[in-house]
């Protein structure tokens, strides 16, 4: 592959999600930015696309159930193990201090406190993934 012709591969997002709203309102936006989007609604269907696909980026919800789990972390650490190159971002709404220096000593890339204007997910995508948008 030419340099030129990786310049312009479209990157590919995973969005893990379990709100539907917010699911649909991250697809929409970043497929009409540009990007291919695939969503998962929990953990496992997360890890599944994970080992089969490339993602530039994971967006990550850090509580994917009513329970107080931190799947969000969980799917970190997947990631970290198995897509190395892959960055990811962790959204919250329960932005604890001991659950943000857990991301990021598992090498969360962003921490994000929702909620947050897509615009301002989309600078941190950008930022991450090298886009100059």
């Amino acid at each position: 592959m030419t340099q030129l012709a990786h310049a312009h591969q479209t990157p590919r997002l995973l969005v893990v999600e379990d709100e539907l709203v917010v699911r649909k309102a991250l697809l929409k936006y970043f497929s009409a930015e540009g990007f291919e989007v695939d969503c998962a609604r929990e953990l496992e269907e997360a890890q599944a696309l994970i080992v089969t696909s490339r993602y530039a980026l994971v967006i990550a919800d850090l509580r994917l159930s009513w329970s107080y789990a931190v799947e969000g972390l969980e799917i970190l650490r997947f990631v970290r193990h198995h897509s190395r190159g892959t960055r990811v971002i962790i959204l919250t709404a329960y932005a604890a201090p001991e659950i943000q220096r857990s991301a990021r000593a598992l090498g969360a890339d962003a921490f994000l406190q929702k909620p947050i204007p897509l615009p301002d997910i989309a600078a941190a995508v950008y930022r991450l993934t090298g886009d100059a948008r």
